[in-house]
């Protein structure tokens, strides 16, 4: 009989969620040594790694599943992650701040409060070029939203083009060419030694002066030094950083006083139960039918 472990701050709200669907043959354990699936945050599991020695599969509660994919970490069981709900979630995100942006929201506060009648006229999405760094599940979700927009949207991918949405793809060596002709550069990179300051001085230098930065991947993937440069002298219109690394950043990070930079810490896509829950009892299905199971993680590419 598999017995599940459930390592998460909301661990009451997955069980709940879990007993109600009526798994054949699951029980809900908590000690251990006793189970042989895991379904939690990656960091807590981590730590838990010694004991898990009946250990087959875990199912991650986020898409970010560095915690257990670094060198020296075990890796004789399945490792899933939480693909296809958060595109939704990120679009939302991405699209709020794109929009401020244009419709110039914030400017008009500040006009507000200075009492002046301000009548600049606002920019359009329509027209504009999106470029995804990145253009796996989130990445194609935020293709997909582009177009109602009529943006046009090019992406950088190592190798697929899956994406029908995306009307020019870009892979290496064309990373600065790529840049090169963005309005707003999103970033859905996930943490691998790879996308480590991709986005570089040289990646600033090639955007556009009136381009948009908004990283919504992993912090690891900006260069903070070369960042505040390119903001505090004006090459770059704006940056909206839902990630960090570290993350909190200490009291003295330049971030907080940056100009045109503005942190929403990690705020941007919430892993809610209800919707992990669902792709877990997807694939405690194909487990006990001993089919492969989706959104496997490549301990390699570390995603």
């Amino acid at each position: 009989m598999p017995k599940l472990l459930i390592v998460s701050r909301d661990a009451k709200a997955y069980r709940q969620l879990i007993e109600q669907a009526n798994l054949p043959g699951l029980e809900i354990a908590t000690d251990p040594t006793e189970c042989d699936i895991v379904l939690g945050e990656p960091r807590g599991i981590r730590d838990l790694l010694p004991r898990l020695t009946r250990l087959k599969w875990i199912q991650s509660v986020y898409a970010g599943v560095e915690y257990l994919v670094k060198p020296g970490h075990r890796r004789d069981y399945i490792l899933t992650n939480a693909r296809g709900v958060f595109g939704d979630l990120m679009s939302e995100y991405v699209f709020g701040y794109l929009l401020t942006h244009e419709k110039k929201i914030f400017e008009r506060f500040r006009s507000q409060q200075a009492r002046h009648w301000d009548r600049t006229e606002s920019g359009l999405l329509r027209g504009k070029t999106l470029g995804l760094l990145g253009v796996g599940s989130i990445g194609s979700h935020m293709a997909r939203t582009a177009k109602h927009f009529n943006m046009k949207v090019w992406g950088f991918t190592r190798a697929s083009e899956d994406s029908q949405d995306v009307d020019v793809y870009f892979h290496p060596p064309e990373l600065l060419k790529f840049a090169s002709g963005l309005d707003y550069l999103v970033c859905v990179l996930p943490r691998t030694e790879g996308t480590n300051r991709i986005v570089n001085a040289d990646l600033l230098d090639a955007l556009p002066p009136h381009a948009v930065l908004i990283n919504v991947g992993r912090g690891n993937a900006v260069d903070d030094s070369a960042l505040v440069e390119a903001l505090t002298q004006g090459k770059l219109a704006a940056a909206v950083l839902d990630v960090t690394d570290p993350e909190p950043l200490p009291a003295e990070h330049p971030f907080w006083t940056t100009p045109n930079l503005f942190l929403t810490f990690h705020t941007s896509a919430k892993s809610y139960a209800e919707d992990i829950t669902k792709i877990f009892i997807e694939n405690y299905y194909l487990y006990l039918a001993g089919k492969p199971l989706k959104h496997q993680v490549d301990f390699e590419r570390g995603y």
